[in-house]
């Protein structure tokens, strides 16, 4: 079995599970020999809508969207989860099939898959599994009801700059593979405005994007361009995934 890298904060890659991080040694080496890496491509689906749920997944990086499509064909982003989080989070409800569609939208290195049936026994006898995923349902919670609030009220140049700033503090980095089709569905608007917002956003020395690739340039600058929805949610998930006591 793969040995598990830990989250490391700071301004090197982030490479490793936050949840997983935040578990006694001796519950994640419990944990480990039943858990297999498997790869984060780019549009691989995790979980599809109305299929049986067989695995819960702990991102180590990348990023993956939580999708609800509509009878036409059309498609919404419910929320976002990387490596701060698990895909799977109904399996805890105990229901058998997902309600929504999980799929990697920025591709990563790796996540950890573990068979729900496993996840489901571990979550009775861990009680550092039950707390850290008890902490991390509650600021997806937020996060979740915030973004419904950003989406009515907020501009689509501040909900732009709020989910390349989610999506930096998710890959560890300020460089990123993104294509403007998928800001465009992933924001609910059109193609010509996200082309235009990341226009401004790069005549003023913001992000660079080239050929499918996003850099963000000035970090500071575009946190004064998004809304407040971006530091609420990151306040939240840095309280709930604090190191447990011991």
């Amino acid at each position: 079995m793969s040995t598990f890298v830990p989250f490391a904060s700071g301004s090197g890659p982030a490479r490793g599970n936050r949840l997983l991080a935040l578990l006694p040694p001796h519950e994640l080496a419990r944990l480990m020999p039943r858990m297999e890496r498997v790869p984060m491509t780019r549009k691989r689906v995790l979980h599809k809508g109305g299929d049986p749920i067989h695995e819960v997944y702990f991102p180590n990086d990348g990023v993956c969207s939580m999708t609800t499509v509509m009878s036409d064909g059309r498609m919404v982003e419910v929320a976002t989860i990387g490596n701060e989080g698990l895909v799977g989070l109904s399996a805890i409800f105990g229901r058998e099939t997902a309600n929504s569609e999980s799929l990697v939208q920025v591709p990563g290195t790796d996540a950890w898959a573990l068979p729900v049936s496993d996840f489901r026994a571990e979550l009775e006898q861990s009680t550092g599994l039950a707390l850290v995923v008890n902490r991390y349902l509650q600021a997806f919670l937020v996060m979740v009801l915030q973004s419904t609030a950003c989406n009515s009220l907020h501009s689509a140049e501040e909900r732009c700059a709020r989910w390349l700033l989610m999506t930096r503090d998710r890959v560890g980095g300020d460089e990123f593979p993104m294509t403007q089709e998928l800001l465009a569905v992933m924001l609910g608007v059109r193609r010509p405005t996200i082309t235009l917002i990341l226009q401004k956003l790069g005549q003023r020395g913001l992000v660079r994007y080239s050929r499918g690739r996003l850099a963000i340039a000035n970090g500071p600058q575009l946190e004064q361009v998004s809304c407040e929805c971006y530091s609420t949610v990151k306040i939240e998930f840095d309280r709930l995934l604090a190191p447990l006591p011991v």
